[in-house]
């Protein structure tokens, strides 16, 4: 892995830049066109650059550039499985060129192992990625509400981990949202809390772990200084622990 940045991390719009020796990809398009290539350029990679976009489910949030990137002008692959790649052509006009994956299955791509796994989460057939290049691997996973063996089990042994840590679950109880919001958030197809995130990544982290951002932070039900706080203990020091952010880049990962 050569280089790792998320450009943009909640429920206003997610998008994930990773550059290896030979690919420049995008994990989800959430933001708009014109926002993704702005972030991008902030770190001096042209849009016409990328070389693939991979699609972890159908929320706007999450592929709301899209069209435009991929089945305007740009015409860059896209990645996803099945039953999200009917989902999204229900959403848009211009079909993107599609790439179909099968859930659970690895794939290959330029010099990267991708191996997409469920979770779940209010959509067809969501689901999150790993990705293993010249030895190193990155776990990203966000948008689930229950954390399954098989989460646990995808996210052992990464070097760099982006992983959910959504809310306080007082803070949505709390929050003026309406209650089938809460329902949502709270339940087993919505988002996971800080102290779940902890929980998981106090079971999966081990000696070769290096880097944990927080990612898709709740603006509303949520505080980064919080979840750090409460997320830092279930972590060996030598893990460096970061936020990913909604309207700004992230710390950059290079390898």
């Amino acid at each position: 892995m050569k280089r790792f940045c998320p450009l943009a991390s909640g429920s206003k719009g997610n998008c994930l830049y990773l550059e290896t020796g030979s690919a420049k990809i995008l994990v989800d398009v959430g933001l708009s066109a014109k926002a993704t290539r702005d972030r991008l350029a902030k770190i001096d990679v042209d849009i016409h650059d990328i070389d693939a976009i991979l699609v972890t489910h159908e929320h706007s949030d999450h592929m709301r550039g899209l069209e435009v990137l991929a089945a305007g002008k740009h015409k860059i692959p896209v990645f996803a499985n099945g039953d999200t790649a009917k989902a999204i052509c229900g959403k848009i006009k211009k079909i993107p060129p599609f790439k179909i994956f099968s859930t659970g299955e690895t794939f290959e791509f330029e010099d990267l192992q991708i191996h997409p796994f469920s979770v779940q989460h209010d959509t067809f057939d969501p689901v999150m990625f790993t990705f293993l290049s010249s030895g190193i691997k990155l776990g990203v996973c966000t948008d689930l509400g229950f954390v399954t063996t098989l989460v646990r089990s995808h996210l052992q042994n990464c070097d760099y981990l982006y992983i959910e840590a959504n809310h306080e679950p007082s803070m949505v109880h709390a929050c003026p949202r309406p209650m089938i919001y809460k329902q949502r958030v709270l339940g087993r197809q919505g988002h996971i809390s800080n102290e779940t995130c902890a929980e998981l990544l106090k079971e999966i982290s081990h000696k070769g772990l290096k880097h944990v951002y927080l990612a898709h932070l709740s603006e509303e039900c949520n505080n980064p200084d919080v979840a750090l706080e409460k997320v830092r203990k279930s972590l060996p020091d030598h893990v460096t622990l970061s936020i990913a952010y909604q309207h700004k880049l992230s710390q950059i990962i290079e390898g």
